[in-house]
C-alpha cells in the first residue's frame, strides 16, 4: 500500500538547494535565506541533531545517512515551520516535492570544482568522485527521479543572487 504524501498546511515557502559538494550550495543558500528573510537549514546539522547517521564508509571517508529518516526529519521541520526555509545539502532533494516550492541545483565548471575541493582539503580520490558526480549530473538526476523540477544555477563565475531571487519571485517566493 502506498503512503499518502505529506502536504504543507502552514503555507511557508520552502526552497531546497542541492548539488555536488563544492558547487556553491552553502554560499547560495545562506545568501538566499538572508535576502528572503528565510530560515537557513543546514542538513549536516540536522543529521547530527537528529542522529541520522547510520554508519561510516571508511574507504570513502564519509558518513552514511539513512535517507528515509532524513526525509522524515526534514518533513517534520517543514510542517512545523513558521517562516520560509532554505534547505542546504546535496541530500536536500530527499524532501518530498509536495513540501517544496523550488528545487535549485548548483553546478559549476569542472576546473572550478576541482580547485574549490582542493582548497577545502579534499583528497584526490574524493575530488575525482565529486567531479564524476558533476559530470553525470547526479544530484539533478536524483532530484528529477524523486519528482522535483530542478532549476540549474551555474556558480562557475560566482552567484548571481539577483537572478536567482527574480526566478524565485516568478514562483511566488519572495521576502515577506
Amino acid at each position: 500500500m502506498r503512503r499518502a504524501r505529506a502536504r504543507k498546511t502552514n503555507h511557508v515557502k520552502v526552497v531546497i538547494v542541492t548539488g555536488t559538494p563544492g558547487t556553491g550550495k552553502t554560499t547560495l543558500s545562506k545568501r538566499l535565506a538572508k535576502a528572503l528573510s528565510f530560515e537557513y537549514v543546514d542538513v549536516n546539522q540536522v543529521i547530527k541533531e537528529d542522529q541520522l547517521r547510520s554508519g561510516y564508509d571508511w574507504k570513502r571517508k564519509v558518513i552514511i545517512v539513512d535517507e528515509t529518516k532524513l526525509a522524515r526529519s526534514l518533513t517534520k521541520r517543514v510542517l512545523a515551520a513558521t517562516r520560509g526555509m532554505v534547505i542546504d545539502s546535496h541530500l536536500s532533494h530527499y524532501l518530498s516535492p509536495s513540501l517544496t516550492d523550488a528545487c535549485l541545483v548548483t553546478t559549476c565548471g569542472l576546473k572550478t570544482l576541482a580547485r574549490r575541493l582542493k582548497k577545502k582539503g579534499y583528497a584526490a580520490a574524493k575530488v575525482g568522485e565529486n567531479i564524476q558526480a558533476e559530470i553525470f549530473d547526479t544530484c539533478a538526476q536524483e532530484a528529477r527521479e524523486l519528482g522535483h523540477k530542478p532549476v540549474m544555477v551555474d556558480t562557475t563565475k560566482g552567484i548571481a543572487l539577483a537572478a536567482v531571487t527574480c526566478l524565485l519571485k516568478k514562483k511566488g517566493i519572495k521576502k515577506k
